[in-house]
């Protein structure tokens, strides 16, 4: 461990990069790149400016500059002592001015960072529309970048492709997990599956931090070009969403000297759980807690099996800026926090996630979890993505609908070559699977799926569907802790 590193500081371990490798390559970007030397030395400058002019104590980074130029922006930021405020460029104006007028941005002389000061202000999205900022401590990450090392040995400390945006929690801490560790990062501008399977094919970024939605397009790609394996990458960890672990093969012949990676936390907890990709292990598994990581389960009122899930550990978020609670606002309770899910253990001590909270459908008295239900559909040949939702029912308390989207319906156009099932043939699939009050009993398709600016599924867009298709009743609102979507109200077909 270098000094910078045992600093506890994100930004300390980059002067001695500078000095034990300078000229080793920091950042590339397509043709943009800077090496650990000349990124110090950016960092530097911009530190000094926003000294001089007494900058706010949390800083917005500069949205309009590229991504390469936005990290140096990141770090002079941090650099300065100051905290770096990240927003989404798909914000709405009239979001952004409320999101930015919620930030104090009064000038400040800042005393020198130490563990525990603050460093990035990131933000998910709320259930009243406006974004909930979340403010971390140096610690919070540095303890992040450690127990990943611990966990998944050296080749975490590689050279890492982060190909998604830096206002996406995910992709900026495997950004910065690169910066930290020496090993230098490859990012993008835009997601490009092609892009991605070219900088992988050459050989020198062994590490892959992605979401289930980039490498299910990266598969398409590769089998539409009749790619070789990539030998090269050693690493692929997985988050942001479930991975439909039926998939995991497939990933496994295109990387087949790669480790697979599952792990689950969220922005207010960083890491929680981890485990190897497996095939046959239950879609509801998530894995062991990390070292550093404590878990309670906390009975809930009318859930006999689940319970809620607390976390203790040193890399819990600090608080909320700049907007209230809501309903998808994580809990406290002293040094432990939930970010409102629900689980339980099984018999090897690995924590097993039901669903989320406020995702939970109450349908003929009984409890279903729509991720369950989701994991199930997305099991199916010829489904891509599941969305599964509870709309007000008179007899049933709620009736359970499920939005789908057809395997091949992707940004490739290439069709599969499966055939497409009926209601009915799908109700059978799901009855044959799961106790028969969970099988839904209205299914829509939606070619134009609608996604968070972090690749999830925007489930709330699609409850929005629902009720613009003509629906009763209010749909279950899923309440996804990620960035606000970027498309419009998709339209949807009733399937017969």
């Amino acid at each position: 461990m270098t000094p910078g590193q045992a600093s506890g500081l994100v930004h300390a371990p980059l002067a001695d990069w500078a000095q034990a490798r300078g000229q080793a390559l920091a950042i590339q970007c397509g043709g943009e790149s800077l090496t650990f030397a000349a990124l110090h030395t950016a960092v530097a400058e911009r530190a000094a400016t926003l000294r001089d002019k007494r900058a706010p104590a949390i800083a917005w980074v500069d949205s309009s500059l590229t991504l390469v130029q936005r990290l140096v922006d990141f770090m002079g930021i941090l650099a300065s002592g100051r905290c770096a405020a990240v927003a989404d460029p798909d914000w709405p104006l009239a979001v952004q001015h409320s999101v930015q007028a919620a930030i104090p941005d009064a000038p400040c002389d800042m005393p020198a960072a130490q563990p525990l000061s603050p460093f990035y202000v990131g933000y998910t999205s709320g259930s009243t529309g406006l974004p909930k900022g979340f403010r971390r401590h140096h610690q919070s990450w540095t303890e992040s970048f450690r127990v990943c090392l611990e966990a998944f040995g050296i080749d975490a400390g590689g050279r890492i492709l982060a190909p998604g945006r830096d206002s996406h929690s995910l992709f900026l801490f495997g950004m910065l997990l690169g910066l930290w560790t020496g090993g230098g990062v490859v990012v993008q501008e835009r997601f490009s599956a092609s892009a991605a399977l070219d900088t992988l094919a050459e050989g020198h970024t062994p590490s892959l931090i992605s979401t289930p939605s980039q490498l299910i397009l990266m598969l398409e790609v590769a089998r539409h070009k009749s790619l070789q394996p990539i030998e090269a990458v050693r690493l692929i960890l997985i988050s942001g969403a479930r991975w439909m672990r039926h998939r995991t093969a497939d990933l496994r012949g295109l990387f087949p000297q790669a480790r697979i990676i599952e792990f689950y936390g969220a922005s207010e907890t960083s890491f929680i759980a981890w485990m190897d990709s497996d095939e046959s292990t239950p879609a509801a598994v998530v894995g062991h807690p990390f070292s550093n990581v404590e878990l309670q389960l906390r009975a809930v009122p009318g859930e006999d099996a689940a319970g809620l899930i607390y976390v203790r550990s040193p890399m819990l978020f600090m608080d909320y800026v700049g907007a209230g609670q809501d309903a998808t606002a994580a809990l406290r309770d002293g040094d432990w926090l939930s970010v409102r899910d629900l689980g339980t253990l099984d018999a090897e001590g690995r924590l097993c996630l039901a669903g989320r909270q406020n995702r939970m459908i109450v349908t003929q008295g009984k409890n279903l979890f729509a991720e369950e239900l989701e994991s199930v559909l997305e099991a199916h040949p010829a489904i891509a993505l599941a969305s599964v939702h509870g709309m007000e029912d008179a007899r049933r308390g709620a009736l359970v609908v499920a939005i789908l989207h057809w395997a091949g319906d992707s940004a490739s156009g290439n069709q599969a070559a499966v055939n497409r099932p009926d209601a009915l043939q799908l109700m059978a699939w799901c009855r044959q699977r799961l106790e028969a009050f969970k099988a839904p009993k209205k299914f829509f398709v939606c070619a134009r799926w609608p996604r968070t600016a972090g690749g999830k599924t925007d489930h709330t867009v699609l409850a929005r569907s629902l009720l613009q298709h003509g629906q009763h009743g209010q749909p279950g609102q899923p309440g996804q802790r990620d960035e606000p979507t970027t498309v419009d109200t998709p339209c949807l077909h009733r399937l017969p």
